[in-house]
């Protein structure tokens, strides 16, 4: 059973909380997170700017495809991502935004992309991605205390960090779709933390140590969190990437992941070992594997 918890606990370092904290991390790899300083209102009022977003004809969207890029900005349409090469291309739209640095030449850090309408989309958009990343470093703080590490060790390696700000579209399944076609097909995460809002439908399911599918369903506000691979990698195993997706349903969803991730040039190798990952290299790996498009340039 993936543990409810309370962000207002955890920032307070309650025992009890940071105990389910740990078992979430390192036994399951999923918890959900209620009364963050995201309200309820906060995130429909979100959902509705990235629904208005899917919602325009595809010839407005295409004037921000992330395919004529080089990096992952903008907007995907459907099929432009494979998570799992034993299955089919995704069936999901998505629009992504992250930390822009162009300056440094790095993709993880390319300009945005930004749509001329719906009105106000970006202004939404970006407060939204600037809080959201404040919500992740709080839980990541928890999380670095419910493991045993310094309650700040991650804050100085995520001033710049390579997060991505996501909204999928996922639409009612297709009549079309056969046994590889998802949503989004089983993968796990590629880097730390995601926080993730939902508008309440289901679809979301999270293989479980019976190794049956499990449905997690949250309502606006209270977030979905799971970790990634990377911070599987950097904690030594302790924290757990756990396999999930979304098959899809006779309803269409939208959900909206910021997935936190450090700075390019942070040292994510197992904590106390004499070696070196880069953060940035491990992630541009699993982008250039996942989107199609980077895979032909």
């Amino acid at each position: 059973m993936i543990p409810v918890l309370d962000a207002r606990k955890i920032a307070a370092r309650d025992p009890e909380t940071l105990s389910a904290l740990r078992r979430g991390a390192e036994e399951i790899g999923f918890l959900k997170v209620a009364h963050t300083a995201i309200t309820p209102a906060r995130m429909r009022f979100v959902l509705a700017a990235y629904r208005a977003f899917f919602d325009l004809p595809e010839a407005e969207k295409r004037r921000v495809d992330m395919a004529v890029t080089g990096a992952n900005r903008g907007w995907g349409a459907p099929r432009s991502e494979q998570v799992d090469p034993t299955a089919n291309p995704d069936y999901k739209q998505v629009f992504d935004v992250g930390f822009a640095a162009p300056e440094t030449g790095l993709p993880v850090y390319a300009e945005n992309l930004w749509p001329d309408s719906p009105e106000g989309f970006r202004e939404v958009v970006g407060a939204y991605y600037r809080d959201a990343m404040a919500v992740a470093l709080d839980l990541l703080r928890g999380i670095a205390e419910a493991i045993g590490a310094d309650r700040h060790y991650f804050d100085t390696k995520f001033d710049r960090p390579m997060a991505l700000l996501r909204g999928n579209y996922y639409p009612p399944r297709p009549d079309w779709a056969g046994a590889k076609d998802f949503g989004i097909a089983a993968h796990t995460d590629y880097g730390c933390l995601t926080l993730l809002g939902t508008d309440g439908v289901p679809g979301l399911e999270v293989l479980g140590r019976d190794d049956a599918w499990h449905p997690v369903q949250a309502d606006p506000g209270t977030f979905v969190i799971n970790f990634g691979e990377m911070l599987e990698m950097w904690t030594e195993g302790r924290v757990k990437a756990t396999l999930h997706r979304v098959k899809g349903s006779a309803e269409e969803r939208i959900s909206v992941p910021l997935f936190f991730n450090p700075n390019h040039d942070t040292n994510v190798a197992p904590m106390g070992s004499d070696r070196t990952i880069l953060a940035g290299d491990h992630l541009s790996r699993r982008f250039t594997e996942t989107y199609l498009h980077l895979q032909k340039t």
